[in-house]
């Protein structure tokens, strides 16, 4: 059983820094696959781990797939990075080298381990009725031609790969295979709040065993200690940021106010408000300009609602590990965090209870921690979620 181990440390704690001195400290026989969401982290890793030769893969071949030129190197028993995107590729060939080749994981960040598939369910009816396709348990089994090439062939692939589930009778859900995280000799996980996210589901539906560990430093040196939230000093961290109170807030009085279904619903007055609300709080009360800010709300409505004079600084409401906007001094957070409805069904019908709370409160962290907060600075937040700001006050007392 592969050894993992969650580096569950606040943001800014030096976590990557101790993956990169880890990694250069190791010794040469040991190594490595790392695997980060952005391309700025993957130069990092190549230019900071100066005892190693760091290679990307590339398509550079006669596929043209980078998946092809990560299997060459893993034959090549070369040290790699690479970025989340390409290792969600994986295929049973991938997982095969890797069983064979002994390499150390570090993964930098929580990875979308599970996203529903879009095939109807009259196409998922048709493949049981011709015997392509059949259900055992919710696990979707391809009997059928193991070549097909026809409007099926990406349920084909993903089947046969065993990461295909039908549920409920009315949708399926791809499943990253839980063999790549097998072939792993060890592995490390870099996140923070592991409890609230949806690897953490993902690893227990799969019966994966894995530990906690948190990151300091001593003196030059980042050391591995025991996991104690208590460590982290949220009251102190809680006082940098400078939390709106105000009328501004009402838009979001409501429990639901602002989640994904409330704003697709939402009329032409209330989101006039809110745009409104967002350009009078970075104009009028945080009074910043537009390269000190950052905001996010659903990704469909934010062209309409960006406040004229701050367009273009918009972000992912699930933005993490990049460090672009760590010179930013006023956020808003215009959105009420709920998991997928599909992707909880998925997780609790097979025995694994998701906690919203923790999830929402994970996701909003990250998302603040974008800003200069990361380097010990205060912050001015807009966050009119009644829900949100809740969240977020427990977490400074512990309650999360």
């Amino acid at each position: 059983m592969t050894d993992i181990k969650i580096i569950d440390s606040i943001m800014g704690s030096g976590k990557t820094s101790w993956a990169i001195q880890y990694m250069n400290e190791a010794p040469i026989a040991e190594k490595f696959i790392y695997i980060t969401p952005f391309l700025t982290e993957v130069a990092r890793v190549k230019a900071s781990v100066t005892d190693r030769n760091f290679l990307e893969p590339n398509n550079a071949n006669a596929d043209r797939r980078k998946l092809s030129s990560l299997k060459d190197l893993i034959v090549q028993d070369a040290d790699i990075v690479s970025t989340h995107s390409l290792f969600q590729t994986a295929d049973e060939e991938l997982v095969e080298l890797l069983t064979e080749s002994g390499y150390t994981l570090i993964l930098d960040e929580v990875m979308d381990v599970i996203e529903p598939v879009n095939v109807n369910a009259s196409d998922i009816r048709k493949l049981e009725t011709s015997g392509d396709i059949i259900v055992d348990g919710n696990k979707v089994i391809w009997k059928g031609d193991p070549r097909d090439d026809s409007r099926y062939r990406d349920i084909r692939l993903l089947a046969q790969a065993g990461n295909l589930f039908y549920h409920r009778g009315k949708f399926l859900v791809w499943s990253f295979p839980p063999k790549v995280f097998r072939a792993f000799d060890k592995a490390f996980m870099l996140t923070y709040l592991f409890d609230g996210q949806l690897q953490r589901y993902y690893y227990d539906m799969f019966q994966f065993q894995y530990s906690y560990n948190a990151v300091r430093l001593d003196g030059e040196q980042y050391e591995l200690t025991d996991y104690d939230p208590h460590a982290e000093n949220r009251g102190e961290v809680f006082k940098l940021i400078d939390l709106y109170d105000g009328k501004l807030n009402d838009v979001g009085k409501r429990s639901n106010a602002l989640s994904s279904t409330y704003l697709r619903n939402a009329d032409v007055d209330v989101l006039r408000q809110i745009k409104n609300n967002l350009y009078n709080y970075f104009q009028n009360i945080a009074g910043v300009k537009m390269d000190q800010v950052y905001w996010s709300t659903l990704k469909e409505l934010e062209r309409p609602l960006a406040p004229k004079g701050y367009r273009g600084r918009s972000i992912p409401v699930n933005s993490r590990a990049t460090n672009e906007y760590k010179a930013v001094e006023a956020i808003a957070y215009v959105f009420n965090r709920y998991p997928n409805p599909h992707e909880r069904a998925f997780f609790e019908d097979n025995g694994v209870t998701v906690n919203v709370e923790a999830l929402a409160a994970s996701d909003l962290l990250q998302w603040v921690w974008r800003s200069r907060i990361r380097e010990g600075q205060p912050i001015k937040l807009y966050l009119p979620s009644s829900r949100m700001r809740g969240l977020l006050k427990a977490w400074a007392n512990y309650e999360i």
